[in-house]
């Protein structure tokens, strides 16, 4: 196991199959070499042969079923951490620790009067906030959306893959991975990415692709002011406070490996869902009179809350819909 995961992450896909088959032959091997079924057992399992046909009748020459299941619990503890660990990394004390924060920088690029491509997938939150904002501003015409489907088993890393209804424009790319290493980005691939149109790498981090989309003065979108001046301070502690209780925060309860992060994480989340409730409820906008960034951050969360985060993620029958209305 720490081989496989000291090598490149393109190579571990490959053997993590091959690693978990020979764990599983190598303990049926050993659970049957150290108990030899008595004279009596071998003709029991010599009439059941002759009643029965198909499948490989573990349970028929396996002296008990016992190392059976213990043999199924290892195996799926087992490639179960090395899916967490590749796909939801853990602290030490079992919190989720996202590998890509999604909460913007102080450097988001600066777009410029010319066209692009921005690659999405409508299961995503945050894709989802950058094809709000791109609404808002009317720029259709300058950003170009590809819409991704969401195909682990046609994708070779990350799930993003393209269809014939929605081809890759710029490298005709099979999957995202095809894209990023055009790009020659290495590490997880990711959506949503901003790319422009001739090839060059803008952002795969929502937070600043939204941030960019907002921010864009030229002619090519409308004049809509979603971070205006007066409000800039608010909106920023806004959108932290969003982000870690509410966007990260589902993710932190749902991927947490012990109870305690858990916990703190629903927490979070439920806290600051009654907070902006009791803001929402004296104001059709939780950063003042008008929508702003920090609505675009929150609503793609709330969205999906009902039927995905609370039922899979927060363990919870609590709804936006009847709770936090």
């Amino acid at each position: 196991l720490t081989n496989l995961l000291s090598q490149p992450s393109n190579t571990r896909e490959l053997h993590t199959q091959k690693m978990m088959n020979r764990i599983f032959c190598c303990l049926l091997y050993a659970a049957n070499a150290f108990q030899t079924p008595s004279p009596r057992a071998k003709r029991v399992v010599l009439h059941a042969e002759q009643r029965s046909s198909g499948g490989l009748r573990l349970l028929e020459w396996l002296p008990s079923q016992k190392a059976l299941v213990s043999v199924a619990k290892f195996g799926w503890r087992t490639a179960w951490g090395i899916m967490m660990a590749e796909l939801a990394p853990q602290s030490p004390e079992g919190a989720y620790v996202r590998p890509a924060p999604q909460k913007g920088s102080v450097n988001a690029p600066k777009l410029e009067d010319r066209d692009y491509v921005l690659y999405v997938g409508n299961a995503c939150p945050w894709c989802h906030r950058t094809t709000i904002v791109r609404a808002l501003r009317e720029c259709q015409a300058m950003v170009k959306v590809v819409v991704m489907d969401d195909d682990p088993t046609k994708a070779r890393r990350g799930g993003w893959s393209f269809t014939d209804a929605a081809p890759d424009p710029i490298w005709a790319a099979q999957d995202l991975k095809g894209v990023y290493d055009e790009l020659g980005l290495e590490g997880r691939c990711t959506a949503p990415l901003l790319v422009a149109s001739d090839g060059t790498f803008v952002s795969n981090e929502s937070g600043d692709i939204v941030r960019a989309l907002i921010e864009y003065k030229g002619s090519r979108a409308n004049d809509a002011d979603l971070r205006p001046a007066a409000l800039a301070a608010d909106i920023d502690a806004l959108n932290d406070a969003i982000y870690e209780r509410v966007n990260n925060g589902v993710y932190r309860a749902g991927f947490a490996t012990k109870q305690g992060p858990y916990e703190a994480a629903v927490r979070d989340v439920f806290d600051e869902l009654k907070r902006l409730d009791g803001v929402l409820a004296a104001s059709d906008y939780v950063a003042g009179g008008r929508v702003t960034e920090s609505d675009i951050r929150l609503l793609p969360t709330v969205e999906r809350f009902d039927a995905c985060y609370a039922p899979l993620f927060l363990r919870t029958a609590t709804s936006i819909r009847q709770d936090f209305p």
